[in-house]
């Protein structure tokens, strides 16, 4: 899945991209639909992981290694870029930054300790 780092994600997007890898997977291992095992099965013999997991490992890579660049780089710029004005009426639009702003409540962090986080990298 490449660029996926940077796509907006829904459950519904994610459900469809779970359910193509896990039709490929059983017609490479040869599973007949009468032959029902789990998805958590499939993914153990094929050594896979989920692909919300998948994605969500590389976005944060992604982010840490955008992070490090110079604040001057228009990748950075994208990411921490603020828009001001008015936005058009209905629902909010669905974000990368939103997204990533989402995972980061969930694991309580902000902009500031991912950036110091980015930089103190090992290896």
């Amino acid at each position: 899945m490449y660029g996926v780092e940077t796509w907006r994600t829904t459950k519904a997007i994610i459900q469809k991209i779970q359910v193509f890898i896990n039709s490929c997977l059983r017609k490479i291992l040869q599973i007949r639909w009468l032959d029902t095992i789990s998805d958590n099965v499939l993914w153990e013999r094929t050594n896979q992981i989920p692909v919300e997991e998948e994605i969500r490992k590389k976005r944060w890579k992604w982010i840490g290694h955008t992070l490090r660049k110079a604040p001057d780089c228009v990748t950075r710029q994208a990411l921490t870029w603020n828009p001001q004005g008015q936005r058009r009426r209905g629902r909010i639009k669905n974000t990368l930054r939103r997204e990533m702003e989402m995972d980061m409540r969930k694991m309580n962090k902000n902009w500031m300790e991912l950036g110091k986080k980015a930089r103190d990298r090992v290896g």
